[in-house]
């Protein structure tokens, strides 16, 4: 057991003094597989702190933008007096009325735009859309290599085979050589 204990102790020191020189020589090249690693980590950190900022700004500009356009709520849980409640609803229904005005006038606008643009074609309920030029399209390598081959294909295909065959009577145009059919088929017809 000594003999075999001092083979593996020798194995195991050369084992860890090349791992040693392997660590300690220079390597070539400045990225090295564990520096592409943490850059590769760092790159996705960065990325998702970005996201999230974005995330953010956006959520805050569109709570900005719903308070800009629906304007403060009022309180009314501290009212109780109901000529107060009547006059926040009055308020309410006149901002809702002139809402739903703009809004018409923005699609009577917008009407007698489409109208413009059709060139007095009428607008409204046809909905005509204008069907823009169309612009011709190369084929590309592997299309016109399937054409290729459909082609070859079609070249290959034997014609014959599909046409209608046709009975000639030979022996008139071998020169009157009448071959008519002998009497013991005549009998096996029969």
């Amino acid at each position: 057991f000594g003999l075999q204990d001092e083979k593996a102790r020798k194995k195991q020191e050369i084992r860890e003094r090349l791992e040693a020189e392997m660590k300690s020589t220079k390597k070539k090249g400045f990225m090295t597989p564990e520096r592409k690693k943490k850059l590769r980590q760092l790159l996705r950190k960065k990325a998702a702190e970005e996201l999230k900022r974005e995330q953010e700004l956006k959520s805050i500009e569109r709570k900005r933008i719903i308070e800009e356009r629906a304007g403060q709520p009022k309180s009314v849980k501290d009212e109780t007096d109901e000529a107060v409640l009547i006059a926040i609803c009055k308020e309410y229904y006149a901002r809702i009325v002139a809402l739903d005005a703009e809004k018409f006038d923005l699609e009577v606008t917008t009407v007698a735009k489409e109208y413009e643009v059709r060139g007095g074609e009428g607008g409204g309920q046809r909905e005509q859309s204008i069907i823009p030029p169309l612009k011709k399209i190369s084929k590309t390598a592997t299309q016109m290599e399937k054409m290729r081959q459909w082609t070859m294909k079609l070249m290959k295909l034997d014609m014959k085979g599909s046409l209608k065959p046709v009975k000639k009577d030979i022996s008139k145009e071998l020169g009157g050589v009448d071959t008519k059919a002998p009497e013991w088929k005549k009998s096996m017809n029969e």
